[in-house]
């Protein structure tokens, strides 16, 4: 599910415009957590740190968290670990409910 349109939210805080809308809006919101959380991961497992020898120097550490966070993001594209869309199952249920 790709967002097609943005989402314009009322004073109130209530989205404005059709359901697809609001549900596409979700979905990607739950896909970034999903993206963030496996960046973390990533970072935990050192994925991204410079090599001991031969390493890219100081550029490679200081841009090691982008290489983490499209890595993560690539992950999420290919179904991820399913975080994502219990996030939207989540958020989509608490839209309706209000």
């Amino acid at each position: 599910m790709n967002p097609t349109a943005p989402v314009s939210l009322a004073p109130s805080g209530r989205p404005i415009g059709t359901t697809e809308q609001r549900d596409a809006a979700l979905f990607q919101a739950a896909q970034d957590l999903e993206a963030s959380f496996l960046a973390e991961m990533l970072k935990s497992a050192g994925f991204g740190k410079p090599r001991d020898a031969y390493g890219g120097g100081i550029g490679e550490d200081q841009f090691g968290s982008f290489l983490r966070q499209e890595q993560a993001k690539e992950m999420v594209k290919q179904g991820g670990i399913g975080l994502a869309e219990s996030l939207y199952e989540a958020l989509k249920e608490r839209a309706d409910a209000q």
